[in-house]
């Protein structure tokens, strides 16, 4: 019988998997028309992307009122991440001005998208990142975006600045007003926040105190979900609430990183006086600095040196540094979020330093607290409820003891006793 050969090398059958292809979008600003924009921009490039029978649609990634000259993009963020987690294999823009302005920035994102092998088409300049040439066009196109960014940073810094001298401030957001049509208003029910603020602070409140109270009552506005120290202090310092206006407190240090600088004299500060409607009067807010003033000489600390106990007490509750805190007759060390929060946020307690000293002492089996023993034993001191304090020692061990409240004679020093008795003796000398 004749020899036969058959061949029978296996068919591959090549299974081509869809491209999964996102987009990404952006504008500037969110004023109506950019943001109808960018409306726009998402239901094109879904619609794009869709039509082709090849392409997967992962999603549009878009930014709004966000500069491209800037890398902290949410969404741009998101599309880079991912991408790393290998959910995109190619990624849409319209242009190299939309992806990013900044230089550094799109090829830093572009050569790393290209090693993970995915392209990045800009439809404007019908350009593919992950070809030869596309590095070099990307190069000189995105040097020239950035050139762009920069001509029209200076003029719109130029009107905004033509704007000032003429006492027209560039925007307002902050509580109690808005810009309408070139001019601050007044909104009324914000007003009686901030009349409340400045009321509560004239009658002895804190700031953080005021904060935690608004805080409780689920105080809410339009820009502010949560209540700090911080937003309360900006608020009783702000000139606007007396109805003048300082234009130009701050700069841009440059048009890329777009940080804001204190106005130290770099440019031309403007002072208007009785420019808008005031929400308190003149009288309540020179009251309010002074008070300020007054307070802040009041709890004035001298610089000194760093606590040997600074950093080194954590709250088991919330996780935060214990501080020290100085009274007229004690000087205790409590967690920073019941300093500034309150009992309702942290159920930690206070722990007089004196006593810290001694639960040291004895945890070393020492007769007296001496901080060289403290820092040579110990890394870190875990305050626990019920009084108990956990010691992580620098060789890896621990330790525990609980410490005893002092009963209220004990806390009584002989300052608090001679002012008690200074009390009653006026007492008695007014009911005389």
């Amino acid at each position: 019988m004749e020899k036969q050969i058959y061949d029978i090398t296996p068919v591959h059958i090549s299974l081509s998997e869809k491209k999964r292809v996102a987009a990404y979008a952006r504008v500037s600003c969110d004023k109506d028309t950019m943001l109808h924009s960018l409306a726009a921009q998402i239901d094109y490039y879904r619609k794009y992307i869709v039509r082709n029978p090849e392409w997967e649609f992962i999603g549009v990634y878009a930014d709004e009122a966000k500069t491209g000259t800037k890398e902290d993009r949410e969404q741009f963020q998101k599309l880079l991440s991912d991408c790393r987690s290998g959910l995109i294999n190619m990624v849409i823009t319209k242009s190299i001005s939309r992806f990013a302005r900044n230089t550094v920035t799109l090829l830093g994102s572009v050569r790393e998208l290209k090693e993970l092998g995915i392209n990045v088409f800009f439809e404007d300049q019908s350009i593919n990142s992950i070809s030869e040439e596309g590095e070099l066009m990307l190069t000189l196109l995105a040097s020239q975006a950035q050139e762009e960014s920069l001509s029209c940073s200076e003029n719109c810094k130029w009107r905004i600045r033509k704007g000032f001298e003429q006492g027209q401030p560039n925007t307002c957001t902050m509580l109690g007003y808005r810009l309408v049509n070139g001019e601050i208003t007044l909104v009324p029910e914000e007003a009686e926040i901030v009349n409340e603020i400045f009321e509560c602070y004239l009658s002895g409140y804190g700031m953080q105190k005021i904060s935690n109270a608004l805080n409780e009552r689920s105080v809410r506005t339009e820009k502010i979900a949560h209540w700090h120290l911080d937003t309360i202090r900006n608020i009783l310092r702000n000139e606007k609430y007396m109805g003048d206006l300082r234009l130009q407190k701050s700069l841009s240090e440059n048009h890329l990183t777009k940080h804001q600088v204190k106005n130290e004299g770099q440019l031309p500060q403007f002072y208007i006086t009785d420019n808008h409607e005031p929400i308190v009067s003149r009288a309540v807010f020179a009251a309010v600095q002074e008070e300020v003033q007054r307070r802040a000489k009041k709890h004035k600390n001298d610089p000194g040196v760093k606590g040997v106990f600074t950093g080194k007490i954590q709250c088991s509750i919330c996780g935060k540094n214990y501080r020290r805190k100085t009274t007229p007759y004690n000087t205790v060390w409590c967690c920073s979020t019941f300093n500034t929060r309150g009992k309702a946020y942290c159920a930690s307690k206070v722990i007089p330093e004196e006593t810290l000293k001694n639960c040291i002492a004895e945890v070393l089996s020492g007769n007296t607290f001496t901080e060289d023993g403290f820092t040579g034993a110990v890394d870190h001191i875990i305050a626990e409820p019920e009084n108990r304090l956990r010691f992580v020692m620098n060789d890896g061990t621990e330790k525990e003891i609980v410490w005893k409240d002092r009963s209220r004679s004990e806390s009584w020093t002989e300052e608090m006793r001679e002012e008690t008795r200074q009390r009653m003796l006026e007492r008695k000398d007014a009911d005389r």
